[in-house]
């Protein structure tokens, strides 16, 4: 199957699309710094709570959620521990295994964060949408589509 011909509308989006990522992560490290946190303590956090409505997070879905080794999410489990933000739990069924769940400074601190980033997102919306709900433009046609 052939490909269509990659348009400079289409450059101009995945830039834009880009740059809007780039800018939010920013914000999203400057904001985990200012409550004392790495932006790699703040993900964990994020990533125990968001998976944990779904079942037990182990170190194993800490680590893939994260993109990285097991042994660095046990190096960063070990972080957040001693920082009271994380409490480590030994699966019932498997006394081998080690689950995760935030501690009450840990839920304080990652609710701080979430509200910000929420507030930045509802900021930034209009102009994601604008790169992610753009239509094709009709190279015939010089009308705009109607959402812009």
């Amino acid at each position: 199957m052939r490909r269509p011909p990659i348009r400079q509308a289409d450059y101009a989006a995945l830039a834009e699309f880009r740059y809007l990522i780039r800018r939010f992560l920013e914000f999203s490290e400057k904001e985990a710094r200012l409550v004392g946190l790495t932006p790699r303590q703040h993900q964990a956090l994020l990533a125990i709570k968001g998976l944990g409505g779904a079942g037990p997070v182990s170190i194993g879905d800490l680590a893939e959620r994260l993109c990285i080794r097991h042994h660095s999410a046990v190096e960063l489990v070990n972080r957040l521990a001693e920082k009271e933000l994380v409490e480590r739990i030994t699966d019932s069924a498997d006394h081998r295994r080690i689950l995760l769940g935030l501690c009450p400074k840990g839920e304080a601190s990652l609710a701080e964060l979430s509200a910000a980033h929420l507030n930045e997102l509802s900021r930034i919306r209009p102009m994601l949408r604008r790169v992610l709900d753009r239509e094709e433009e009709d190279p015939d046609s010089s009308t705009r589509s109607r959402r812009e």
